[in-house]
């Protein structure tokens, strides 16, 4: 019998080698300079919480955040502000609809994974400038990460130039911002810009779910039940208009982005990172999607399967 450790670095190349003949998609082209991403990028990466990690592919290889970051922001202004706080300006339930529709309750965007919930929970982060909201997040970020990120100064000023309608929804939630308007998008355009890899958010996704702390630096970034919260968020909402379906198939807390990342934790197991640019109709990562729904169906890990809810599964970082 295989050892543990090659166990899971054999079932990441198998689901890499599964993903990789999948070449439909495209790159997103609404931000000028993401449609300069090599379409053929393939990475993937895990990190358990007792600090292994494992890679296969591309998973070094740089991209942006993007929505990817919604999650991980959202929990330091948990952290900073406390639930009953932040949820007087930002709901935790599914809209339904894709991530930049204005979808609102009572004047509140309907949760921080959408757009609209995401520039409101940026305009709440410690900052009087959209420079110095920017730098918190991306120290917040980094703390995740557990290496110093860096902005991507070519697709901030790609998303800057093309944001109008990330302004029109900084405009609907104008009772519930915690800053300008203007502060609030450009504070999240650059969240959005932060250049990120495959292990990155991968050990991100580990801090969540080592609920708070970074396995690999040790450092407690958010508490526990922050943690336990975003999980809970990213299960229901992380995956758009696309969520229901996501936890019924894969049923592991999600986020994607569209330059390609996708995290997903399990929750005191191990976080998992994916990168393909390749996208479907609704922003995911078709490749990253179908490593995913693989690894999950193949291993296990499905919350509410038996292998996962008994800890038997052959994945065991």
């Amino acid at each position: 019998m295989a050892a543990p450790n090659a166990r899971v670095r054999r079932a990441l190349d198998t689901v890499l080698a599964e993903a990789r003949p999948r070449v439909e998609g495209a790159v997103a082209d609404y931000i000028p300079q993401l449609a300069l991403a090599d379409p053929d990028g393939l990475g993937i990466a895990l990190v358990g919480v007792k600090g292994r990690t494992y890679e296969a592919g591309d998973s070094r290889r740089e991209f942006t955040i993007q929505s990817v970051s919604k999650p991980f922001v959202y929990a330091l202004a948990l952290e900073a502000r406390g639930v009953a706080d932040l949820s007087t300006h930002v709901g935790v339930e599914p809209s339904g609809e894709a991530f930049n529709e204005a979808s609102f309750d009572g004047g509140r965007p309907m949760n921080p994974m959408i757009n609209a919930g995401a520039i409101v929970v940026a305009s709440l982060i410690d900052g009087a400038t959209a420079q110095q909201k920017a730098q918190t997040i991306l120290d917040g970020l980094g703390a995740f990460a557990g290496r110093t990120l860096a902005v991507d100064d070519a697709v901030f000023r790609s998303e800057l130039a093309t944001g109008d309608r990330n302004r029109e929804l900084a405009g609907l939630a104008h009772g519930v911002l915690g800053s300008s308007e203007d502060v609030a998008t450009e504070a999240y355009f650059r969240q959005c810009a932060a250049s990120v890899t495959a292990f990155d958010i991968a050990v991100m996704a580990a801090t969540l779910a080592n609920f708070g702390v970074n396995p690999l630096t040790g450092q407690r970034v958010i508490g526990a039940p922050v943690a336990r919260w975003v999980m809970s968020v990213m299960a229901s909402c992380g995956m758009y208009d696309g969520s229901g379906e996501w936890l019924a198939r894969v049923g592991l807390p999600a986020k994607s982005g569209v330059a390609g990342g996708i995290v997903a934790v399990d929750p005191g197991r191990f976080g998992i990172g994916t990168f393909s640019p390749r996208l479907d109709a609704r922003g995911n990562s078709i490749r990253g999607l179908v490593m995913l729904e693989s690894l999950s169906r193949e291993y296990g890990l499905h919350l509410f399967s038996q292998e996962n809810s008994l800890r038997r599964g052959p994945i065991r970082p």
